[in-house]
């Protein structure tokens, strides 16, 4: 009487486990860019979102109070005397002008007048982020001269956005 085999015999099973070994090798550090490469678009997308607001505010404000995200101060002192300070409005970028300026991935965007440019700067933060975005950033320039908004930043290559060239 023939018997039939039944089952796996133990190499058939190595072979498999093997192979599983080898796919999850080449298959979890791509997952991880792709992932880090998703999370890195948020800091594109926030500060795409200011473009519009940094612009028109240069348009109507001079470019230091346009390209900030500074609280309103008031006048220090009396008009007229010495040491008087006047009252400065709200950054346009302020918090209460109801823009977004964080997100999951993005710890903060700030913005700075430097060189008669506009720089945005988004930090990523340091939980819930990829190891390879913690604490990089973004940074979107704008020159009023030409209309021209710029993309940078210090992200490793394999996940930079490709709109932006390094730093």
């Amino acid at each position: 009487m023939n018997t039939a085999q039944k089952g796996f015999t133990l190499i058939e099973l190595m072979i498999v486990i093997a192979i599983i070994g080898i796919l999850a090798a080449i298959a979890i550090p791509q997952y991880q860019n792709y992932t880090a490469r998703a999370q890195a678009t948020e800091a594109v997308n926030l500060l795409g979102g200011l473009k519009a607001p940094v612009t028109e505010a240069i348009s109507y404000h001079s470019l230091e109070q346009a390209c900030s995200t500074e609280a309103a101060k008031d006048a220090e002192g009396e008009e007229g005397k010495p040491g008087y300070k006047p009252a400065v409005p709200a950054g346009a970028l302020h918090e209460n002008n109801n823009l977004t300026l964080s997100g999951k991935y993005v710890a903060s965007v700030t913005a700075a007048a430097k060189d008669e440019t506009c720089v945005l700067t988004a930090t990523f933060g340091d939980t819930g982020v990829a190891d390879k975005l913690i604490g990089e950033k973004v940074f979107f320039t704008y020159t009023p001269n030409t209309g021209a908004w710029a993309c940078t930043t210090d992200i490793d290559e394999a996940i930079r956005p490709k709109t932006c060239e390094p730093t």
